[in-house]
């Protein structure tokens, strides 16, 4: 019990005091690059669905 314990206090103690945490507008433009690149490769990815759909209903009305 006596190590978990330890173990509790010492990770307790790096996430408070060694992990260096991001500043709000630095967070924030992650958040936007996070949603921009989302936005983007969902379109592209429909994008191409949409082509190879095409493409094979083409295929298979011959």
């Amino acid at each position: 019990m006596d190590k978990f314990v330890l173990y509790v206090k010492e990770s307790y103690q790096e996430l408070m005091e060694k992990v260096s945490w991001p500043t709000w507008p630095n967070l924030v433009d992650s958040a936007k690059v996070v949603l921009i690149s989302s936005v983007l490769l969902s379109v592209l990815l429909f994008a191409i669905d949409f082509v190879v759909n095409q493409v094979l209903t083409f295929v298979y009305s011959l």
